[in-house]
């Protein structure tokens, strides 16, 4: 599969919200992407990071529709998934996402997963954000629409 080839030499990678939004919903473009990446990390061949950021994006809409059950529902499943590191917005992830905002001229939630990623030896990030290209100077930006 082009993921694998595409991932080939990474050992842990930062997860955007978008993978998990996609899988959770079972999105028919990209699932079989996500599908391959998630199974991939829950069997070791990948250690997956992804920050507390997600948890809130990832709530937003049950929240919105009272359904308080399926936000934590998917907050469980982030806390709970194998290979994968659910890490908190420390002080110095809040520095070093100040750093790539100024230096990169990214979104503030995108410089919060990037950092917390980064800061947890991720060599590359799954995103579909093509404005994350900007980035791959330090870390490989890997982009499902790439890869579909």
């Amino acid at each position: 599969m082009e993921l694998e080839h595409r991932l080939a030499g990474h050992t842990v990678l930062g997860l955007d919200t978008c993978i998990f939004i996609y899988h959770f919903e079972a999105h028919p473009r990209y699932l079989p992407c996500t599908q391959a990446l998630l199974e991939g990390i829950q069997a070791g061949r990948w250690r997956g990071v992804t920050s507390v950021v997600t948890v809130m994006e990832m709530t937003v809409r049950p929240w919105q529709l009272q359904r308080p059950a399926v936000a934590r529902e998917y907050e469980a499943l982030l806390a709970n998934f194998p290979q994968l590191a659910l890490v908190d917005v420390t002080r110095e992830t809040a520095r070093r996402a100040a750093r790539l905002r100024a230096a990169y001229n990214v979104r503030s939630a995108d410089a919060l997963q990037v950092a917390a990623a980064l800061l947890h030896g991720a060599t590359a990030f799954v995103s579909n954000d093509r404005e994350l290209a900007r980035l791959r100077k330090l870390v490989d930006v890997v982009v499902l629409d790439d890869l579909v």
